[in-house]
């Protein structure tokens, strides 16, 4: 790293350290390809619309759905929803049970549309394997 930014290590390092203490740097991931890993995981994207909280807006009812163990990120967006959460559980009946049970019954929440993944192409930058295809038939002489 200290090659491509024309600096030396320990400078790298000590801008690393302060984006880390000024929480610019959050965290470190590991992307997991979980087609492979555990196949039966089902992943869910659910779009939340909510009625803001007075003096405190989404932030109450966001941090209060992020909460939840099973919900791996909470978004605020624009268009026809507030909220995009997405969930991952071991089972179709597991993220049912938290969209009815856990979800619904927040106050906050007036309706929720859940989206299930079906394949991964593409997730936080990196391409899972994909088994190209010709997209023209071949020619045979």
């Amino acid at each position: 790293m200290a090659l491509l930014l024309a600096s030396t290590e320990q400078e790298v390092e000590k801008k690393i350290k302060h984006l880390e203490s000024e929480g610019v740097i959050i965290g470190y991931t590991t992307v997991v390809n979980q087609e492979k890993w555990n196949p039966n995981t089902v992943t869910a994207v659910i779009e939340v619309k909510v009625t803001p909280e007075r003096d405190g807006g989404f932030d109450r009812v966001a941090a209060r759905i992020a909460s939840f163990p099973e919900v791996i990120s909470c978004y605020l967006v624009s268009g026809g929803c507030d909220l995009m959460v997405l969930i991952q559980g071991e089972t179709l009946q597991q993220v049912a049970g938290f969209v009815a049970e856990k979800l619904s019954t927040i106050e906050a929440v007036q309706s929720t549309a859940t989206s299930f993944r079906l394949k991964t192409y593409k997730e936080n930058g990196l391409f899972h394997a994909l088994d190209p295809k010709p997209e023209r038939l071949a020619v045979s002489p």
